[in-house]
């Protein structure tokens, strides 16, 4: 059995060179073959520019070596929808090694619009790459400001609180009007009892008097019929 020495450089300057290959596929993955993938295709999304006008939202989508047959975009009342697919090629020619790459993918992209639109009349217009939408605004979604008068609401409310103190004072002036005129009532009704009972009591006090003095006529023989 031999022995191997040991040789502690050249095994670090070994790790040092896979080390260095690791960077490389990171920081250049369009130039690498090892085990990263290309991270900045996991997340593409097309680039977009959006601007709002008095009466139009303009939206532009960059979508650079994609046919408009590949791209399917949906209009909404409120938002934009982009999906599609893309495919890249990349080929290098260095010291008689030649290297084709290519590259496919699928994005979405939802655009949120800052206001309503008239889906049914947008515009679009491809030109170099950039995909452009002229959406028009809808009628209730422009952002009229209204001024409030403050004069006039405080006159409306001067006036209601006016006629509330008016119905109050005609319903109070109507409640002392049936009060005094239940009490008047009740006072006629009181005297007129009152008179009745000394009417009563007067002619019961004849009647005793009358009956007294025929008592005693009648005791002493004393004719009480006048002729």
């Amino acid at each position: 059995m031999s022995l191997i020495p040991w040789e502690p450089l050249k095994e670090l300057n070994t790790l040092r060179q896979q080390m260095n290959r690791l960077f490389d596929e990171v920081i250049h993955p369009e130039q690498s073959h090892g085990i990263f993938p290309k991270l900045e295709k996991l997340s593409w999304h097309p680039a977009i520019e959006l601007k709002e006008a008095d009466k139009d939202i303009i939206v532009k989508v960059q979508v650079p070596g994609i046919d408009a047959k590949d791209l399917d975009i949906q209009v909404s009342e409120n938002a934009v929808a982009v999906a599609g697919e893309y495919q890249e090629e990349k080929s290098s020619d260095s010291k008689g090694f030649y290297r084709s790459e290519f590259s496919y993918g699928k994005f979405q992209r939802i655009i949120p619009l800052p206001a309503n639109v008239k889906h049914e009349e947008v515009k679009a217009e491809v030109k170099d790459g950039v995909v452009t939408l002229t959406l028009p605004k809808a009628e209730t979604s422009q952002r009229n400001v209204v001024k409030v008068n403050l004069t006039v609401q405080e006159k409306a409310r001067g006036a209601m609180t006016e006629e509330r103190l008016h119905e109050e004072h005609l319903q109070g002036t109507m409640q002392e009007r049936a009060t005094e005129e239940l009490d008047r009532s009740t006072t006629s009704y009181v005297a007129e009892e009152a008179r009745s009972a000394m009417t009563e009591k007067r002619q019961h006090e004849e009647h005793l008097e009358d009956t007294m003095h025929t008592r005693t006529a009648s005791e002493f023989g004393v004719d009480t019929k006048k002729g």
